[in-house]
């Protein structure tokens, strides 16, 4: 059965002998071969080079603190919820006395993780932290992982420390 009357005949012109022979298309892939054998190679040797990642990379996430050290989150879960992979879980506690000098609010995010497996890294928990608290770095990549365990970033891993301080530009 035809579905329409229109067709079209495609004739093959004869081949030459060097065509038979392939010899043009073993001429034209030898001389590729030859000009990238010659030319600058575009690998770099990763561990001992890292490549320039630049300004908008989102690579491994930190949550930040203020100038005198206390923790800016606040556990209000606005990152939790923009999240689109549901990667971010955190459970919230009132501050006691005497820790005024660890977080700034009244509540704080006792527990915060980060599945590293779920994440996008597509930055809507960054845009939508009202107290500027998660950052994901432009200039850091998140490390390889080799066990189950290591993939769930907890506060241990991704609170700043002071001695090293992220600073990005145009930002506290």
């Amino acid at each position: 059965m035809k579905l329409s009357n229109k067709t079209k005949v495609l004739e093959q012109g004869e081949m030459t002998l060097a065509e038979r022979m392939y010899l043009p298309a073993i001429v034209g892939g030898m001389a590729t071969t030859l000009k990238h054998f010659f030319s600058k190679p575009v690998t770099i040797r990763y561990p001992e080079q890292t490549r320039y990642l630049g300004p908008v990379y989102r690579g491994q996430h930190i949550l930040k603190r203020d100038e005198a050290g206390a923790e800016r989150c606040t556990a209000c879960g606005l990152c939790a919820v923009a999240c689109p992979a549901e990667a971010i879980s955190m459970v919230a506690e009132e501050r006691k006395a005497g820790e005024e000098t660890l977080y700034r609010e009244e509540k704080y995010a006792k527990v915060y993780e980060i599945n590293m497996l779920r994440c996008i890294f597509c930055g809507l928990c960054e845009e939508a932290c009202p107290k500027e608290a998660i950052f994901l770095q432009h200039d850091k990549m998140v490390p390889v992982f080799h066990q189950r365990d290591e993939v769930i970033w907890g506060k241990d891993k991704l609170v700043e420390k002071m001695d090293h301080r992220y600073l990005r530009d145009g930002w506290k």
